[in-house]
């Protein structure tokens, strides 16, 4: 199988507390998506880096837990992760992105939990974006539903 490329485009105008930008994929699912200051910092409507990776995350585990599950002969009906992605203040540097978290409920038919949660952990050790991302804390939690 060949390489496989995404991308994504930011654009930032002004200073960091008053400026804004827009992203956009080429996907086009993001199309000039408002980012700034207030988006990350406080609740303003728009999106931030943060919530992308969680996004990015959750989905690609979902998927990594399917694709390990299914390796062992299961077939998974329902996959639901929600990533939570801390950014936590530094000082004097500023911020950092210190963990992610998992929590996932799964409805696999005919699976006992020591298997799954066997499987869980072998899906967050070899997801593309959990190796990504594995110089901060990965912690999670899955159960079946």
């Amino acid at each position: 199988m060949a390489n496989i490329e995404r991308t994504a485009n930011a654009v930032w105008s002004g200073s960091l507390r008053e400026g804004n930008g827009q992203i956009s994929t080429s996907s086009g699912v993001l199309q000039n998506t408002p980012y700034s200051f207030h988006t990350r910092f406080e609740q303003q409507p728009g999106t931030n880096p943060e919530e992308l990776i969680a996004a990015a995350h959750a989905a690609c585990f979902s998927m990594a837990l399917s694709a390990t599950l299914s390796r062992q002969g299961y077939t998974p009906e329902r996959i639901a992760t929600e990533a939570t992605c801390v950014l936590e203040p530094q000082q004097p540097s500023g911020f950092k992105i210190t963990t992610i978290r998992l929590r996932t409920e799964a409805s696999v038919p005919g699976i006992d939990d020591a298997t799954f949660q066997q499987a869980f952990q072998t899906a967050k050790e070899t997801c593309p974006v959990s190796q990504a991302l594995s110089a901060i804390r990965i912690e999670g939690e899955g159960r079946l539903v």
